[in-house]
């Protein structure tokens, strides 16, 4: 079995009015990630994703590019240990 990865992700810049959760969950649900995408009150893109360590890698890259829209100014990525805890990608509100 594949190495899994969990990795919560923060992207700043012009993230948000661009469809970026939107973008962001298509992209998860075509690597087949778990997890989750929502807007922060301070401007920024959250995320939390889970699965094979190399379509999370995979999905962390895009997001320094985002959708045709976004301007990404700072992409922070935290490694976190998987649990495996979510059955799907989903947005948040």
């Amino acid at each position: 079995m594949a190495k899994t990865k969990r990795a919560h992700i923060l992207i700043s810049g012009v993230v948000q009015g661009v469809a970026f959760r939107y973008y962001t969950r298509y992209m998860a649900q075509q690597l087949d990630l778990k997890g989750w995408v929502r807007n922060c009150p301070d401007g920024k893109v959250e995320i939390l994703v889970e699965g094979e360590g190399e379509k999370v890698k995979e999905l962390i890259e895009w997001c320094h590019q985002g959708p045709p829209s976004a301007i990404v100014a700072e992409l922070k990525v935290e490694w976190q240990e998987y649990i495996g805890e979510y059955k799907s990608f989903e947005l948040k509100f």
